[in-house]
């Protein structure tokens, strides 16, 4: 079921996104100025922008609609994380004190030198 949903979405996105290609925009007719002649549209001069609007407006639903419904999908499915918590490892503590030194042995006093 994701993976169709997910597969419909990706469609949805390039349709989408040539469709808003396909479109012209609003300054379309000055190229007419430069002798291009008259616009050539496939559905009729006022035909095209109906046409691709509603086209337009209808795609945008169904990639609006995908998008919930994966990001539903996605947070309901329990996804096992490559980061491992582990909670059963006991903290480590540090000793209370440091631990005691031995004390240096004050130097002992030079032997008195051999009887000649």
């Amino acid at each position: 079921m994701y993976l169709a949903l997910a597969i419909v979405h990706l469609i949805m996105c390039f349709v989408l996104i040539l469709i808003v290609l396909l479109q012209t925009g609003k300054g379309a007719q000055m190229g007419s100025a430069f002798g291009s002649g008259a616009s050539q549209t496939l559905f009729g001069t006022r035909g095209a922008t109906t046409f691709l609007g509603k086209l337009t407006t209808v795609a945008a639903i169904i990639f609006m609609l995908t998008s919930l419904s994966l990001a539903m999908l996605s947070s309901r499915k329990s996804a096992s994380s490559i980061v491992r918590e582990e909670t059963t490892k006991a903290p480590v503590t540090q000793p209370a004190s440091p631990p005691a030194e031995k004390q240096p042995t004050p130097p002992t006093a030079p032997a008195s030198p051999p009887p000649r």
